[in-house]
């Protein structure tokens, strides 16, 4: 078969995702890429600009997944595709369109609202990676739980003599500090006592606003090295004996599974999906929530935050009891083999995509009006401007 997959593509989590499935596909079918949306492309990285990557036409004043249907006609037909597999898509105009293909259309599921869900049946297969997507999705005739992992030789441990260098917790703060609690980490931080460091890695220079509260915290405590840059996969893992990750949300959570593989144990936030991978005293703690609350752009699953003193024991805990460290790390290694690998988990993948049929839902014209409505909504209309005043405004201050 000839699969494509439609995603964004540099190095962030989506991409990742695309890339794991793509490595698998290809096993036995030839896949291709059409990079969409997101913030950058990738293009001239050797990493990510291969000759089965087609780089879309890209947009301002349109969504972040936008595609244009012309461009996306002829990739279709170049590489006479029999499937396609939509990666966090967002804008539904396309999927309005694609349901017209006389191939199987489904999608990666992330990103939903309590009004877009129904919207999925237009999809002929969904593919979930967390229980709670899929609980979410598990009525619809071709929802699939594939179980998210990662590539275990690729991330894998490298031991640090933290008896001797003092306790060094890692938090990835990506392209989104806020979201990932990095002002919570760091707040938390301050009042830990003992021999330890905390080592932060953003994507960018421009991650953490100069100015704002967890960019003081961070320069007002030696403690805190702040590290700004790209780093492909394996990431800078090694540099940390525990990983801290108080996300308010996630997705899948990438890295939490990263971490683990690479033997770290992980304090993150007990709540959905982050407590379907970390067991309590056994590959890492899971911090309690001081409140939940709803996430803007009406997102399906609220945002947890955790409690600082509660984060704060939890990182207390491993700086007072070096000796045990050891055990943690090893018990880290064997959940990622024994659950999060995803060259297993994903093994049936391949003979699985042969088998997926289109089903009668792209007929269906009260939830293609439903869908119609909602593409022409204010609210859909106030996002597109939102966007277009930001990448005036970053294109403004570049200069």
């Amino acid at each position: 078969m000839n699969i494509g997959i439609v995603t964004t593509w540099f190095p962030r989590g989506a991409a990742y995702v695309s890339r794991a499935y793509l490595e698998t596909l290809a096993v036995k079918h030839a896949v291709f890429i059409y990079a969409r949306g997101g913030e950058r492309y990738a293009q001239k990285d050797p990493e990510w600009d291969k000759n089965y990557v087609t780089w879309g036409k890209r947009f301002i004043g349109k969504d972040g997944t936008y595609i244009d249907w012309e461009d996306f006609q002829k990739w279709i037909a170049q590489n006479q595709l029999d499937l396609i597999l939509f990666n966090e898509q967002q804008n539904w105009e396309v999927v309005l369109k694609a349901i017209q293909l006389p191939i199987p259309i489904g999608s990666y599921v992330d990103y939903y609202t309590a009004q877009t869900v129904p919207f999925f049946r237009l999809y002929d297969f969904l593919f979930c990676n967390t229980r709670r997507h899929y609980r979410v999705f598990q009525n619809h005739p071709q929802a699939f739980y594939i179980p998210w992992g990662t590539d275990l030789n690729l991330f894998k441990p490298r031991k640090r003599d933290y008896a001797k260098e003092g306790i060094t917790f890692f938090h990835s703060a990506g392209l989104s500090p806020d979201r990932k609690g990095t002002d919570i980490l760091v707040k938390a931080f301050r009042e830990v006592r003992g021999d330890s460091k905390l080592i932060i890695h953003t994507q960018s220079q421009r991650t953490l606003k100069k100015h704002s509260l967890a960019h003081r915290l961070i320069t007002q405590d030696p403690r805190v090295e702040l590290i700004e840059k790209e780093v492909e996969a394996p990431g800078l893992y090694h540099l940390g004996d525990v990983y801290v990750y108080p996300t308010r949300l996630e997705g899948i959570g990438l890295t939490i599974m990263e971490a683990l593989a690479s033997g770290l144990p992980v304090i993150t936030t007990d709540a959905p999906p982050m407590n379907e991978f970390i067991t309590q005293n056994i590959n890492g703690k899971l911090v309690e929530a001081a409140s939940v609350e709803d996430r803007p752009a009406n997102y399906y699953w609220p945002r947890t935050v955790v409690d600082v003193d509660s984060l704060r024991e939890a990182m207390q805990f491993f700086v007072d009891n070096p000796g045990q460290i050891g055990e943690f790390q090893e018990q880290a290694r064997l959940s990622a083999e024994q659950n999060f690998n995803w060259k297993k988990n994903s093994e049936n993948l391949p003979e699985m995509v042969t088998k997926l049929a289109r089903l009668g839902a792209r007929t269906d014209a009260a939830l293609i009006k439903a869908v119609v409505q909602y593409e022409q909504s204010g609210y859909r209309f106030l996002k597109q401007m939102e966007r277009a005043f930001r990448q005036f405004r970053k294109r403004w201050i570049r200069f």
